[in-house]
């Protein structure tokens, strides 16, 4: 089966916007209540490093989507990173 151009596009585009609005709530919660003690630091390390390979493999096929969408995870990912050391600290303190 052949898949149209536009209807990859569509899904590309569809897959990316799920991915990423993950990761803007989950920003969105943190900041708001000031804690993101029940992410789990190997969750971040496992998807930041699949991330990171889609990353490679998007560059490799040459997939502006691909690139696109893993840019802009890995991104989100460093804020909620930056975010969980912060209110991690000010837990301890």
């Amino acid at each position: 089966m052949e898949i149209d151009g536009t209807l990859l596009t569509i899904l590309g585009v569809a897959a990316g916007i799920l991915i990423l609005t993950g990761w803007v709530e989950q920003i969105y919660k943190g900041y708001k209540t000031k804690s993101l003690k029940d992410v789990s630091k190997f969750l971040m390390i496992f998807i930041s490093a699949g991330a990171i390979l889609w990353l490679i493999y998007g560059i490799i096929v040459e997939d502006v989507f691909i690139i696109g969408t893993n840019i802009a995870a890995i991104a989100l990912m460093m804020i909620v990173l930056a975010m969980k050391k912060i209110y991690d600290k000010r837990l301890r303190s």
